[in-house]
């Protein structure tokens, strides 16, 4: 895919083995949009080029070279660039788990950490990221681990805190909550908003607006994150992508692909692949394309537009 300054897109997306807790991101987009989702663990970016431009519930901020953006988990986010040459950057995705050890074992916060800022200009920090990234993409294990702790040490110390606990919910809150218990059940075939409201006693206009104040989206957007990350999972434990697309309810393979790539940044299989995920009774030999090359040599890259079936 080229961008407007006749630049490739291109992007890798992978777990280092050593670290299994923590997913790497490394990609320069020009026209690729992620469109609103969020995460279970913690978002680390850092920009090397370019601007990207973080929709998030409190406004949009702008991520530049020298800047870390901080997401706490489930918090709602857009992505997409702010500069007409796109955007390159690192992004560290540790698990909650990861990250509220280390500020159980080396800061005074206690319970569930979070980040009061989401974008600090902290060059450090910055390079910390990338570091990582380099580490993990020559094997180096222990630099790695390293470097991690080293950087979520210095991002909780400068910037964490404990988030706030959970307010007791309020009528619309706890049926927002109960409709997205229905909406896991039946993913791959869920109610109309109007049969969902019946089903719990409200209107669809009054679910619609309790939803969105909950989750900060609504909920046709938020089954569609929710669709792709159990897709995710299915894909890590080895089932193909079209099998994955119709238990999640995808209409078919195209489907998930669009909606994988959008919101993971990378198609399905590529995901698979740079995973090192074998599918049973399969072989395949993959070509790179062009794109930056990686450290350690055994690197890929993948283009991050849909590509047709053989």
């Amino acid at each position: 895919m080229a961008g407007a300054d006749g630049a490739a897109e291109w992007a890798r997306h992978w777990q280092y083995a050593a670290l299994p807790d923590l997913d790497l991101l490394r990609a320069r987009y020009v026209r690729h949009t992620f469109p609103r989702h969020s995460h279970e663990g913690y978002v680390f970016g850092a920009v090397t080029g370019g601007v990207e431009d973080v929709g998030l519930p409190g406004g949009t901020v702008h991520a530049v070279p020298g800047t870390v953006v901080m997401i706490n988990p489930e918090v709602p986010h857009t992505a997409r660039s702010g500069a007409p040459e796109g955007w390159a950057y690192s992004t560290l995705y540790p698990s909650a788990q990861v990250v509220n050890d280390i500020a159980a074992e080396v800061t005074s916060l206690r319970g569930t950490v979070g980040f009061a800022e989401t974008r600090v200009t902290d060059p450090h920090a910055s390079r910390l990221i990338t570091e990582v990234h380099r580490a993990a993409e020559e094997g180096n294990a222990l630099a790695a681990d390293s470097l991690l702790r080293i950087l979520v040490t210095r991002l909780l110390s400068r910037h964490g805190s404990p988030l706030p606990a959970l307010t007791a919910h309020t009528g619309g809150a706890r049926n927002a909550v109960r409709a997205r218990a229905a909406l896991e059940e039946r993913m791959a075939d869920p109610p109309t908003l109007e049969t969902l409201a019946a089903e719990l006693g409200t209107g669809p206009f009054a679910l619609l607006r309790a939803f969105k104040k909950e989750y900060g989206m609504p909920p046709h957007t938020w089954l569609t994150d929710a669709r792709v990350r159990r897709a995710r999972r299915m894909l890590d434990a080895g089932v193909a992508p079209a099998e994955a697309a119709t238990a999640v309810g995808f209409t078919d393979q195209p489907h998930l692909n669009r909606h994988f790539t959008r919101i993971v940044g990378v198609p399905p299989g590529a995901y698979q692949r740079e995973r090192g995920v074998l599918r049973p009774g399969r072989w395949e030999t993959v070509a790179p394309v062009s794109g930056e090359p990686v450290a350690g040599g055994g690197a890929r890259t993948y283009k991050t537009g849909p590509r047709r079936s053989p």
